[in-house]
């Protein structure tokens, strides 16, 4: 049998206020550090300006797939369309590339052909007050991200973060360059928040494949739940084939229960309701099915090569 509560099945589409205060913040970002740019003709500042523009390329691709993974599920798509928003994470992650191989490019330019600042105090100013916009939209973002198991936002809300280190970096670096004169030190900052950009996407990417294949719980959650299935098995119930999958913000637990083949249908459905409820009672909104078997056949072992263990007394 399968259950899927209703916490399971909540509307997901208010997640996409999230994402236009995402726009509007890379909007807002992109305005204040090309003038930032502008204003020094720093390439350091021209860095963290071009990152901002692939905020905003990816927080409009978050808003797409957040609507997609709240459709509903359908005749085509009957598990629902959670994992789009792995898709999404992987589109920031090769976007993040980009922006870092334009960085790297136009700070081995600089480099060869230095030049000096102009207005830095002014320029830094404006730097600062938009890695303080995009600080409090990450940690909305993060927040939101977490309490509601979307990977669309936590990824977001990691690059955003991510983009307020750099400005840090980038702000201290071009205050170097102003107070040593040492102008080459402005295409170097440039280079390393170029290298930075290429981890943070490369780690994106990484996540996201790992969704995208299924992924397991984290050992602890497995553990967690062995622990609550463990307290069902007796002289006559058994558990076995307990496995746990992610995708998007969907979480599902599989398991066979085994019980002697002399009992009747209701006991033995009475048996798969308790456990289910004390599952869904430790991990709310996660998808129970349990395939009942009779213990006496031998056709009910060896089903998988890989499960979670659960603890005998």
């Amino acid at each position: 049998m399968s259950s899927t509560p209703a916490a399971a099945t909540t509307d997901r589409s208010s997640l996409t206020k999230f994402a236009w205060l995402s726009i509007a913040a890379a909007i807002t970002t992109i305005t204040l550090k090309t003038g930032a740019w502008a204003l020094t003709g720093s390439v350091g500042l021209l860095s963290d300006a071009a990152e901002s523009v692939v905020n905003l390329v990816a927080a409009v691709v978050a808003l797409v797939a957040l609507k997609v993974a709240a459709r509903p599920a359908d005749r085509s798509h009957q598990f629902g369309h959670s994992k789009a928003e792995y898709f999404s994470a992987a589109i920031e992650g090769v976007m993040i590339f980009i922006a870092a191989v334009f960085i790297i490019v136009t700070s081995v330019e600089r480099f060869i052909f230095p030049a000096p600042l102009e207005n830095v105090g002014i320029g830094l100013g404006i730097s600062v007050v938009a890695s303080v916009v995009n600080g409090g939209v990450a940690w909305v973002l993060l927040r939101a991200g977490r309490q509601h198991r979307s990977a669309t936002l936590v990824a977001d809300g990691k690059h955003l973060l991510t983009d307020v280190w750099t400005s840090v970096g980038v702000v201290v670096g071009v205050a170097l360059v102003w107070l040593t004169g040492w102008e080459r030190l402005d295409p170097i900052i440039a280079f390393a928040v170029g290298v930075n950009i290429i981890v943070t996407g490369w780690k994106l990417l990484a996540e996201s494949v790992a969704g995208l294949m299924d992924v397991s719980w984290s050992k602890e959650e497995n553990a967690e739940l062995a622990k609550v299935v463990s307290r069902f098995v007796t002289h006559d119930v058994n558990v076995h084939a307990l496995r746990t999958r992610e995708a998007g913000h969907s979480r599902f637990v599989e398991m066979h229960v085994l019980v002697p083949g002399s009992w009747t249908v209701i006991e033995g459905h009475d048996v798969v309701e308790e456990i289910e409820q004390a599952v869904l009672a430790e991990f709310e909104g996660c998808v129970v099915t349990i395939h009942l078997e009779p213990r006496e056949d031998p056709r009910a072992y060896g089903d998988y090569d890989t499960e979670v263990s659960i603890p005998s007394e």
